[in-house]
C-alpha cells in the first residue's frame, strides 16, 4: 500500500531552502503519482520553465512561448502532512474489519502516527 496518494497534503523535506531557491519547507497537494519512476507532481513545488514551440489555434490565436509548470519530485523527498498538527508525520497502516452491504471486510487504513516534538 502507498503511502502517500493523489490528494495528499505534503511537505518537502530535502533540498535547498527558500532562502537559496529552494522548496524545502513548502507545502501542496499532490497533483499526480508516478508509480514507475517514484515521483510526485506537488503543486506550488519544483517549478520549472518550458518553451513551447509557437503554433497557432483554429481561431488563428497564437500559442506557445515560455510556460512555468510543476516537475517531478522523489517521492522520498516528500512527507505526508499530519492533519491535525499540520507538520510532517510517519504513516502508519493498520488492519479493519469494515462492513458494507452486511458483507465483512478486512482493510488496510492508512494513519497518521505522532509528528513534531512530541516523539
Amino acid at each position: 500500500m502507498a503511502n502517500i496518494k493523489k490528494g495528499d497534503l505534503v511537505q518537502v523535506i530535502s533540498g535547498p531552502t527558500p532562502e537559496r531557491g529552494g522548496d524545502r519547507g513548502k507545502q501542496g497537494t499532490v497533483l499526480e503519482v508516478l508509480t514507475e519512476q517514484d515521483r510526485v507532481i506537488v503543486e506550488g513545488v519544483n517549478y520549472v520553465t518550458k518553451h513551447v514551440r509557437v503554433g497557432q489555434t483554429q481561431r488563428g490565436t497564437k500559442t506557445g512561448g515560455l510556460e512555468t509548470i510543476e516537475a517531478p519530485i522523489h517521492i522520498s523527498n516528500v512527507q505526508l502532512v499530519d492533519p491535525e498538527t499540520k507538520k510532517p508525520t510517519r504513516v502508519g497502516h493498520r488492519v479493519e474489519e469494515q462492513v458494507k452491504d452486511g458483507v465483512k471486510r478486512t482493510v488496510r487504513v492508512r494513519y497518521a502516527k505522532k509528528s513534531g516534538k512530541d516523539l
